[in-house]
């Protein structure tokens, strides 16, 4: 179930790389030479945000930037329901290749799989993973 925080946060997303094509009525959005945004929502069991983000702030961040993975940002939406159960965050990649990459250490690392065993000692956390990778437009700040 698609909830309606990280559906206006992904249109808004959208509609800014669309907004792009209009400024001066010659801009384009053209893919970057490699450097790619990963805009990823969780979306937890009723009751476990507070140990998704147990788990973010006790090592898995770190595990990210282990594997060359840059944090950007992470956020928890201000209004119910997605305050209650939806995490969204911002990684920076080389390349989709390295995000690959990265996303295959991380997961065979032996750290990270005693750390995801242990959060799940208490049942299930996350329920719906969305990643959309993002090329930014040639006025970005961010790039």
């Amino acid at each position: 179930m698609v909830h309606r925080c990280g559906l206006v946060l992904r249109t808004t997303a959208v509609a800014v790389l669309f907004a792009a094509t209009a400024i001066g009525g010659a801009a384009t959005v053209e893919a970057q030479s490699s450097r790619v945004y990963e805009l990823r929502t969780y979306t937890t069991e009723e009751g476990r945000l507070g140990a998704l983000l147990a788990r973010f702030g006790g090592g898995e961040i770190e595990l990210f930037h282990k594997h060359g993975m840059e944090s950007v940002g992470y956020w928890v939406p201000d209004e119910a329901p997605g305050s209650d159960n939806t995490l969204v965050y911002m990684l920076a990649h080389e390349s989709r290749e390295s995000a690959a990459t990265s996303w295959q250490a991380f997961r065979d690392d032996p750290v990270w799989q005693t750390m995801r065993r242990e959060s799940l000692v208490d049942g299930p956390i996350v329920t719906q993973v969305e990643s959309t990778f993002l090329n930014p437009a040639d006025f970005s700040p961010l790039q």
